[in-house]
């Protein structure tokens, strides 16, 4: 079992409640700058400077024709030389301001810290849009505590920046989600047959295949189904509305963290399926009461069951 590191605010140590709340330990002199709120203030405002920061580098830099730097799962699941440098930026932003913390990012792997905190990053989500000149693609930059997986860790803040669509999303935990300053607040969910639904699909063959089993059977009772490109994005715009619901198998952590927080925050509720919280088996987004009908529905279908090989009919 991983060593818990400690948590600190303000340099001083602390503890996660049950409800994920931070306080600072009895013994130690209290004051505004050590409150969970200034920390979570804190931590909110560092992710949406790095946030934007990292936006900036990657809408202005960004050539007319972009290449692909390598792949990861597949051929067609690239990493352009920007989410190099954007992860390059984002790590060393971090490492200036908050120097104790660790760092998860999906280009750069794990970093150790020592003060309790992770920063979560996706330093392009939504690359393949970026690749083409679609303007969803966002960064997405999220401080959680508590092992950085979904599963365990407790987000504190996040913020989800799409600096083509000029639209940045925040979250602090227990403060509310926002889009540009104004609340968000989940819409009142319809009926099923009047949602509207966005999904997104894996890299690999055999997993698209079963994606595609799973919404030819969920598109007949849908009011209709989006599929943008930028996961951090789809949850986001249930958070405001623009979704009803949202799904998705094969979320990664840098995928959900700020996100999640943010449809959380607005009054959602995300999660996975057969009790397991959200992450790579699936994710379920949505007004809490339209999420465990759509879980219940995705679990009928065994939509988390094993990949099937695809056959070859080339």
């Amino acid at each position: 079992m991983a060593r818990q590191r400690p948590l600190t605010v303000a340099g001083r140590p602390a503890t996660l409640g049950e409800d994920g709340g931070v306080t600072s330990s009895p013994e130690q002199p209290s004051d505004a700058s050590a409150s969970p709120h200034a920390l979570v203030a804190e931590l909110l405002a560092v992710a949406e400077q790095v946030a934007r920061a990292a936006g900036r580098l990657v809408q202005e830099g960004r050539p007319d024709v972009v290449g692909v730097a390598a792949t990861k799962s597949s051929a067609v699941d690239v990493v352009t030389a920007m989410d190099l440098a954007s992860e390059d930026l984002v790590r060393r932003t971090l490492a200036r301001l908050r120097p104790d913390d660790a760092i998860l990012g999906e280009e750069g792997g794990h970093v150790a810290g020592t003060s309790g905190v992770t920063w979560v990053v996706d330093p392009i989500d939504g690359t393949v849009n970026y690749l083409y000149g679609l303007p969803a693609y966002a960064v997405s930059v999220a401080a959680v505590v508590g092992e950085p997986t979904p599963a365990t860790w407790t987000v504190l803040a996040g913020c989800v920046h799409a600096p083509a669509a000029g639209e940045t999303w925040t979250a602090g935990r227990g403060t509310g989600a926002y889009l540009d300053g104004r609340r968000l607040a989940v819409t009142p969910a319809p009926s099923l047959d009047r949602c509207l639904l966005g999904t997104g699909f894996g890299y690999v063959a055999e997993r698209r295949r079963a994606q595609a089993r799973v919404l030819a059977a969920l598109l007949p009772q849908v009011r209709d189904v989006r599929r943008i490109g930028a996961a951090a994005i789809d949850l986001c715009q249930v958070a405001t509305g623009r979704l009803d619901l949202y799904y998705e198998r094969g979320l990664q952590p840098w995928d959900l963290a700020a996100a999640a927080l943010v449809v959380t925050e607005a009054g959602g509720a995300v999660s996975g399926l057969r009790g397991r919280a959200a992450g790579p088996d699936m994710t379920v987004a949505g007004a809490p009461e339209r999420v465990a009908q759509l879980v219940a529905m995705l679990e009928e279908l065994d939509a988390d069951a094993p990949d099937a090989p695809v056959a070859d009919i080339g």
